[in-house]
């Protein structure tokens, strides 16, 4: 015959968990771990996860995803920054930056892997895309007579023209203060390394900064241009307008 201490254990043993806190165990993790872990899941699943995407054939590309991490974080953006080099990559993508670097052999190698055209499809899906100094000239649609020779690849995404090293071989590298009035009335500290420039625009194409005369930055809808490298200035204003552009994507927001 039970006793009572054995009746009770098996009630309790039989009396189900309420639905709202069930939850499979697995060893070595709390439940408070799970449950944070499958809330996570859920987020990805439901669109809720901004998905940053950092091209990674060749450049600039830790200091992108590091500045890219903390202007996220800084603006209270759920999501992640990863480097991307496959078409499987870009098509998970709700934003991607293409960075600085050689030109020439990031272009041969996007049109060799296939990757362009899911870039171009990416464009035409209202995702935002920054090119900053060759990611400005592969995103452009005419070239100087160097780029013509030397068979750029590119991705004919903005009605521009644009000239390779612009400021000259001899300043390969400088810094200047830049008035960009979408960032606001306080100048922008730009880094320029062997710096392209846009010769000319196209119908719409709105003209973000100057330098000397010449364009450095640029924009239409969601394709922005830039000839400097934000990810080297201390500045995060660039970055952080970037990400304002994924309000204008397919009605996604950046609020938390």
């Amino acid at each position: 015959m039970e006793d009572s201490k054995t009746r009770k254990q098996k009630e309790q043993a039989l009396t189900p968990i309420p639905s709202s806190t069930t939850t499979t165990v697995i060893p070595g993790r709390t439940r408070r771990t799970q449950k944070k872990n499958k809330e996570k899941r859920r987020n990805i699943k439901t669109g809720t996860m901004t998905r940053i995407g950092i091209l990674s054939l060749q450049g600039d590309i830790e200091e992108h995803v590091s500045m890219m991490k903390a202007v996220m974080e800084k603006k209270g953006i759920k999501g992640n920054v990863t480097e991307v080099k496959t078409m499987e990559g870009m098509r998970e993508l709700d934003a991607l930056v293409i960075p600085g670097g050689e030109s020439t052999t990031i272009g041969k190698l996007l049109r060799l892997y296939g990757i362009d055209e899911e870039i171009k499809k990416l464009a035409l899906r209202g995702a935002p895309i920054m090119g900053t100094c060759a990611g400005l000239i592969l995103l452009s649609n005419k070239g100087c007579e160097e780029v013509e020779r030397t068979n750029q690849p590119l991705l004919d995404l903005l009605d521009v023209t644009v000239e390779r090293n612009a400021f000259g071989r001899q300043k390969e590298s400088f810094e200047a203060y830049l008035d960009i009035p979408v960032l606001g009335k306080e100048r922008y500290h730009a880094v320029f390394i062997r710096g392209p420039a846009i010769k000319k625009t196209g119908k719409d194409v709105k003209v973000l900064a100057e330098y000397e005369g010449k364009i450095v930055a640029a924009q239409k809808d969601n394709i922005l241009l830039l000839a400097f490298h934000p990810e080297l200035s201390k500045d995060t204003r660039m970055h952080e307008y970037f990400l304002s552009l994924l309000k204008k994507s397919n009605g996604k927001t950046t609020d938390s």
